[in-house]
């Protein structure tokens, strides 16, 4: 049987590669795209996992709805990416201290 241990100690797994996700790669942002999400994905398991402890859907229903704003995040980010890409034809994230205004 799944205790609550379980979900806690995979949400902070994934949670500590999605941060060292951040530190680590700091040249492409698509890969720091991929570890926001894991960060999320983190949080999701968190809220699952406690709703299932607890008996009560809220945490799933949480989950539902970060699941919503991270796809909308993600289509939009990469949108954004597409015509930077365009553009500067690099997603290297150096190259983006050149957009200020």
């Amino acid at each position: 049987m799944i205790s609550l241990g379980h979900y806690l100690a995979l949400g902070a797994v994934l949670f500590s590669i999605g941060v060292a996700g951040i530190f680590i790669n700091r040249k492409n942002v698509i890969v720091l795209l991929m570890a926001i999400e894991l960060i999320l994905l983190a949080v999701n398991m968190n809220f699952i996992g406690f709703s299932r402890h607890l008996g009560d859907v809220d945490g799933q229903v949480f989950v539902f709805f970060i699941l919503t704003v991270a796809a909308a995040e993600a289509a939009i980010g990469l949108a954004i990416l597409v015509v930077l890409f365009r553009n500067r034809r690099s997603i290297n994230v150096a190259d983006f201290g050149s957009l200020k205004g």
